[in-house]
Order: structure tokens, then sequence, then C-alpha cells
């Protein structure tokens, strides 16, 4: 039984998304005096492709059965180009700005979720 028709496993996984391009940012803004660091980046598309190219969740009938597992691994180094004199190509007002949307974005996440429990809650309540 599904109770949100999926949404709960959406949500989580766009959290999932969310995270990973948290980490990539946290990376590239304490690197960026690093010489030579190249900025990382997770990109939408790469995420949507990896989740297309995974298998389907199947399920376990037997407690011997391999469980699909999958860790969203997305990002990519952008080697193309070089801002400072060290060869680092790390733009701290960029980052910023990604880390500042990248925030909104989960919070907007945990609210829906929050939503959704909080629906479960007063199902559960009787309607209180």
């Amino acid at each position: 039984m599904n109770l949100f028709g999926g949404t709960i496993n959406k949500l989580e996984q766009s959290l999932d998304y969310a995270a990973a391009k948290n980490n990539a940012i946290s990376n590239n803004i304490s690197n960026a005096d690093t010489p030579g660091y190249k900025a990382q980046e997770v990109v939408f598309k790469n995420a949507l492709d990896h989740a297309l190219s995974s298998p389907l969740e199947a399920k376990r009938t037997n407690a011997k059965h391999l469980p699909f597992n999958s860790n969203l691994n997305t990002s990519y180094r952008n080697s193309a180009t070089s801002y400072n004199h060290n060869g680092n190509n790390v733009d701290i007002d960029k980052e910023m700005t990604e880390l500042a949307k990248n925030q909104i974005y989960y919070n907007g996440l945990v609210d829906r979720i929050n939503g959704k429990f909080g629906s479960l809650q007063t199902v559960i309540r009787g309607g209180n």
C-alpha cells in the first residue's frame, strides 16, 4: 500500500539530489584557495540520467536476494576553465549563490514532507 502515491519517495530522491549538490558546493568553497583545484558541479540532467539508467526497484521475496541500492554520484569536475593564477577555477560568489538557491530548494522539500506527515497525523487523530 502506498499512502501518498509515491510522493514521499520522489521527495526523498529530491532531497538526495539537494544533498549531493550541497556536498559539491561545500567542497568547492572549502577548496577555493587550493592550487589546481577544479570546481565540482552536480547537474540535474546527470542525476536524471543516472536515475533512469539504474535498475528498477524489485521486491525481495527471500532474505538471500540482493537488495537494489543506488548512490547519487553525479558530480563532475569543470576542468576547462581557470580563473585564478594558481589554476583554481572556483568562483566564490557563484558558489555562495548556488548554496543559497540549494538551501531554499532543500527547505521547500522539507516543508512539503512535513506537510505530508502532518496530513497523516491528522488522519490518525481522526481529523482533530
